[in-house]
């Protein structure tokens, strides 16, 4: 076992010996996956991890669950699991028994592994079952950090959560992965239900909407299905991008949203890209997720980045330095999920070594991370990555020229070198030929804002960044 594999459980001493293992895998999905995508098929799974760490059962709810986690994450789970062991690692997956799923929470010895042969607990119907919202009432408006990158995003869902069925509907809010979308539309939510306890507000996955659609089919429960969710007065759903290829998933979400529109209720959407950038997608469809508001959310800037990390160490009982914090803060630039990733790792290394928290503490728990910023990406690595792509030549990002050919992909580079690097303005733009820093804030936000709205360069982009981080 490498010492980062052996570091990734020592993180977990406290646990038994096989949870640690399961416990540090699910660390490592909670950073990579989308929050809704965990929550929804990575949380409830139960582990039994054998003796000798070569086998590893995840007992699953149900029979739909079951071949869903197989065809989508189990490949994935075992090659996490064999990478941090260091060896082989067989997965086997299982319908989950009652008294199975009571051994695999008992820490004193590992339940033997055998198979399951008696039916699975009844699943609960969502078409038929007791009402439920689905939310989290942890996300609120109250413990969301506000910043430039968030504030229109949030002033429109508050709005909506005042004064439903009005303006802005439906909702439409767009950006990147860990951005803070999932906890603005719990929010909305949670605030109308604290102000109206009777009203029917329903939060789900794009992907838990796919599965009502094919059980109602299989089925043959459409009418309730139609009744659950076209009775709704505000429906929240994450991650609509999902619905690409579904066409019969596409028509019942098309006939609920016209249903809920003629009777005021709102609908609140996110999803990764802006409605026109979306693939795949119904051009009806499209232009309904396009009729109301459509904002964007942007990844945090440095103040917020800091305010964030302070506010979830406090709620984990932890008390992070400002100074610190800034240090976080000023290289870890993409997202908050990567953020609240750094904390996690700083917390278990304070709480592990037993010592403060502090630069050098951070320093420490983050050396992988900073190893690897400091190793690949500088501005002379943009420039010349950025250069081959759109084949010029490196000496003209710091010439003089200016036809679009040239002009375009120096702006690009400016726009990386201040997302991946930690150079200030006046630097980068001295890297540049001697530029005024006036000049590379118009790169960084034509490009930013240029980012949002057009599909291609977007990709362009993320390929570039992809390359730069290896």
């Amino acid at each position: 076992m490498t010492e980062g594999q052996h570091n990734s459980l020592a993180a977990n001493a406290s646990l038994g010996a096989g949870d640690s293992l399961w416990q540090a895998c699910v660390d490592q999905l909670a950073q990579e996956l989308p929050e809704q995508q965990f929550n929804t098929w990575i949380k409830p799974l139960v582990a039994q991890v054998s003796d000798d760490f070569s086998k590893v059962t995840l007992y699953v709810g149900n029979r739909f669950k079951l071949d869903w986690v197989r065809a989508q994450y189990a490949g994935r789970i075992a090659g996490m699991l064999e990478k941090m062991y260091g060896q082989p690692v067989q997965l086997e997956l299982a319908i989950t028994q009652r008294e199975a799923l009571a051994r695999a929470f008992q820490p004193a010895a590992v339940a033997p592994i055998r198979t399951v042969t008696e039916p699975p607990e009844p699943e609960e119907d969502s078409a038929s079952s007791a009402f439920k919202t689905r939310l989290n009432t942890a996300l609120t408006f109250d413990n969301l950090v506000e910043g430039s990158a968030n504030r229109m995003a949030r002033a429109a869902a508050m709005h909506v959560s005042g004064t439903p069925g009005q303006l802005y509907n439906p909702l439409f809010i767009y950006g990147g992965v860990g951005l803070g979308k999932t906890h603005l539309v719990h929010s909305v939510g949670n605030k109308l239900l604290a102000d109206r306890p009777g009203a029917k507000v329903l939060y789900i996955h794009a992907e838990q909407f796919v599965s009502d659609v094919v059980k109602a089919y299989q089925r043959k429960t459409f009418d309730e299905f139609k009744h659950r969710y076209h009775s709704l007065d505000l429906l929240l759903i994450d991650d609509v991008q999902f619905f690409a290829n579904k066409d019969r998933t596409q028509e019942e979400f098309f006939n609920a949203f016209e249903a809920l529109l003629a009777k005021k209720s709102h609908i609140v959407m996110t999803s990764d890209t802006y409605p026109k950038g979306l693939v795949d997608i119904h051009e009806r469809l499209i232009s309904r997720f396009d009729s109301g508001l459509t904002v964007a959310i942007e990844p945090p800037e440095l103040e917020m980045r800091v305010a964030i990390l302070i506010n979830k160490a406090k709620a984990e009982s932890a008390e992070m330095p400002e100074e610190v914090a800034f240090f976080v803060a000023k290289n870890v630039r993409s997202n908050v999920r990567e953020l609240e990733g750094a904390l996690r790792k700083i917390l278990a290394y304070s709480r592990f070594n037993q010592k403060e928290i502090s630069i050098q503490l951070a320093r420490e728990a983050l050396r992988d991370l900073l190893s690897i910023q400091n190793r690949q990406i500088s501005v002379e690595n943009i420039q010349k990555t950025v250069a081959d792509y759109y084949k010029i030549k490196v000496a003209d990002m710091y010439s003089k020229k200016r036809p679009a050919s040239i002009a375009r992909p120096r702006q690009i580079a400016m726009y990386l070198a201040k997302e991946l690097t930690q150079k200030s303005l006046p630097e980068i733009g001295e890297l540049f030929g001697g530029r005024d820093h006036t000049t590379v804030l118009h790169a960084v936000r034509k490009i930013g804002g240029e980012r949002q709205q057009m599909t291609e360069l977007n990709q362009q982009l993320h390929v570039l960044e992809q390359t730069l981080k290896g």
